[in-house]
């Protein structure tokens, strides 16, 4: 008897089909690192890794859980690792679409002070865990169309990708890159945004929702991944992190039914990357939830996410948000929440 949430994306794979009939962009060899700091809004630093703080936090994500799932296994990340020192406030979307999520949908100084008032929100609720703006922006949108390759897939123009990440800047934030591959795979996708990805405050997601593995169009049923695309995504990371001396990377993988994510046990852990499972799922409260036990907590990873819809959630009764205090109530505790 489970339960099933569609995720929203679903009614917008199209949504894309007004980007002047592009379809895969050239990538530009320039990144732009340059950071504008804003000192009401600021990226917590986490030099080295302090073991015992580290456990400390971990504990207290796990917020009481007695069960073998959860237990914290000695695995360490590499200094610089952002979680669970901090939470992150992600706002997610693409800047094409108004309906695909608060980020395209607000113009952008509304969408920065909507951002930050959720911010103050979850210090308020969490006063000892500092919380980091961030930017999740679809790079890569599954399409109805087949389009010039095939792959019923859109990659955004770099131009797009750099504003994304230059707004980021205005605020400190971090950002996201979010895939959703359609009939392509992820070995294709993911090297097309290596330049952006070298970045140390760009982070990747992938979306097994869209990635369709038997050759069906996108929307038409729920996709998935399985191990070895997290292993292959996770090690591609990894390869960035020390060719490149960066930081560890976010791996945020989206999640709402059983069969989006195969063989979970299988995923390796390494320091380079910090793993987070994002309850993807929309509707009332208790159903979100109910998603979270059945799809997050039953098959452990090493981090959790939960999303969060502004206009999805409220289309059931009681018609309502889930309130920081809600998920802080969770086991284990949310350290990525994303905006929807």
């Amino acid at each position: 008897m489970g339960i099933k949430l569609l995720s929203s994306c679903i009614s917008l794979v199209s949504l894309l089909l007004i980007c002047c009939g592009c379809s895969s962009a050239q990538t530009d060899p320039t990144i732009k690192t340059s950071v504008v700091v804003n000192k009401e809004i600021a990226i917590p630093k986490v030099v080295i890794i302090d073991s015992a703080e580290y456990r400390k936090r971990m504990q207290k994500m796990l917020n009481g859980d007695s069960s073998s799932k959860w237990k914290f296994n000695d695995k360490y990340p590499l200094a610089g690792a952002l979680l669970p020192f901090n939470r992150i406030i992600a706002y997610y979307g693409n800047l094409y679409s108004t309906r695909m999520g608060i980020l395209g949908e607000l113009p952008k100084a509304q969408m920065f002070a909507k951002l930050k008032q959720e911010m103050k929100v979850w210090e308020k609720a969490d006063p000892e865990t500092p919380v980091i703006p961030a930017l999740h922006y679809v790079v890569t949108t599954a399409q109805e169309s087949p389009g010039n390759g095939g792959m019923y897939r859109l990659r955004m123009p770099s131009s797009q990708i750099e504003k994304v990440i230059a707004m980021a800047d205005e605020i400190n934030a971090i950002v996201f890159l979010d895939i959703q591959v359609g009939l392509s795979t992820l070995e294709k996708e993911i090297p097309a945004i290596e330049q952006y990805l070298k970045n140390p405050k760009v982070h990747l997601g992938i979306d097994p929702e869209f990635s369709m593995k038997d050759g069906q169009r996108p929307g038409t049923v729920i996709g998935s991944f399985d191990a070895s695309d997290v292993n292959y995504a996770a090690n591609y990371l990894a390869s960035l992190v020390k060719k490149y001396n960066l930081p560890p990377k976010i791996l945020v993988l989206h999640r709402f039914t059983q069969g989006m994510m195969k063989d979970v046990k299988s995923i390796k852990l390494i320091p380079e990357v910090q793993f987070v499972m994002d309850m993807d799922g929309w509707g009332a409260p208790a159903r979100k939830i109910n998603t979270y036990k059945q799809f997050v907590y039953a098959e452990p990873l090493q981090f959790t996410g939960f999303k969060l819809f502004y206009k999805n959630d409220l289309k059931e009764t009681p018609k309502r948000l889930l309130s920081p205090s809600e998920l802080l109530a969770l086991k284990p505790v949310p350290m990525y929440i994303q905006y929807q």
